[in-house]
């Protein structure tokens, strides 16, 4: 599926939505809810009430890392944005150009063997493509532990849509929670930023309950819309039980985030049952698989042909995404990781 419009450059999020005003909070986004083709329209502020005691929220517990670090090539300035650490040590990194707002422009990689010097004196030598006949993402061996190298040299990755650079706070949820292995995601699952602590405290006291799931993101593409590369993700056991029993009694699960249905869909078996499991996902949620355990979903705003769009309709239907994304433009929705977001929710039963 494609949504055929254009998404307007100043509908970009340009800074959090707690800059854009005094007395706001990240919950001060909009917030578009979509029951079938019905849409109604609210501030995620007001999300206590849109939900019903007994659904379920499973959340993304990754923390976001300070994943973009500059380097030289030769005597080429180069940008390098960490993407995913794999089982062996190597990380799949991807090249990209600075150019002052941001670092918008992927610099192709030449060949393997090529090498980029780090801050510290670490140095970065690139192996293989991450996929094959793919120049983007390549894997890549590191001289020092990366880690490190991100905590004392790294920044949050940005696009050259935002006004200006972050703290690595303003990029992380109210649900992270920090990896034992230092790993995360290199750039936000940003479902989950609007949640404050208080919003979460008042969702619990109206009897919606949270399961955490942990799926480390790797890097977007701006320059084609790609499936996602295979990621690191864990079910753990109290919130597969969680999600199984919801599912038993009736009540919704609702995913915060396409990175949670990755996850949650990952772990669900055939018969529909999710069990805890851990490790690596190449699963793609398109309309031809459809979903097995989620019900509902809080997700972003995705550019038009983004392969997340596919997600959406498994779990919404197609003329439900179209309707909620035609509205969206006509309402001036705000796009991409500090924009507005998007519930979709089955359709009441009459």
């Amino acid at each position: 599926m494609t949504v055929a419009v254009r998404v307007p450059e100043e509908l970009s999020a340009r800074v959090p939505a707690e800059q854009r005003g005094p007395g706001r909070g990240r919950d001060a986004v909009r917030l578009l809810v979509s029951r079938g083709t019905r849409v109604t329209h609210h501030v995620f502020a007001e999300l206590p009430r849109l939900l019903r005691a007994g659904d379920l929220l499973v959340v993304n517990t990754s923390p976001t890392l300070a994943a973009a670090v500059d380097g030289r090539a030769g005597r080429e300035r180069v940008v390098v944005h960490f993407s995913t650490r794999g089982d062996d040590g190597r990380w799949a990194v991807e090249l990209r150009e600075p150019d002052g707002r941001g670092t918008t422009r992927a610099r192709a990689a030449r060949r393997a063997g090529a090498g980029v010097r780090l801050p510290g004196g670490a140095r970065l030598v690139l192996e293989e493509p991450l996929s094959a006949g793919g120049e983007r993402l390549w894997w890549a061996r590191v001289s020092r532990d990366v880690a490190g190298l991100l905590r004392e040299y790294g920044r949050p990755i940005r696009y050259a849509y935002t006004e200006r650079d972050q703290p690595l706070s303003a990029y992380r949820t109210v649900f992270a929670l920090p990896s034992p292995d230092g790993a995360g995601s290199a750039e936000m699952p940003s479902a989950g930023r609007p949640f404050t602590a208080g919003l979460v405290a008042e969702l619990v006291s109206r009897g919606v309950v949270f399961a955490p799931v942990r799926l480390h993101t790797g890097v977007a593409s701006a320059e084609v819309h790609e499936p996602p590369y295979p990621e690191r993700f864990e079910v753990p056991r109290t919130s597969a039980w969680l999600v199984n029993a919801v599912r038993a009694r009736g009540g919704r699960v609702v995913a915060v985030g396409t990175t949670v249905v990755r996850a949650l869909e990952s772990a669900a078996g055939a018969d529909g049952v999710v069990r805890a499991r851990a490790g690596w996902t190449d699963l793609v949620v398109t309309p031809a698989r459809g979903v097995r355990v989620v019900d509902g979903l809080l997700t972003g705003l995705h550019e038009p042909e983004a392969s997340h769009l596919l997600m959406l309709e498994a779990v919404a239907g197609r003329a439900a995404v179209e309707r909620g994304y035609e509205e969206a433009l006509r309402a001036r929705y705000l796009w991409h990781e500090f924009g507005d977001v998007h519930l979709l929710l089955p359709q009441r039963r009459s």
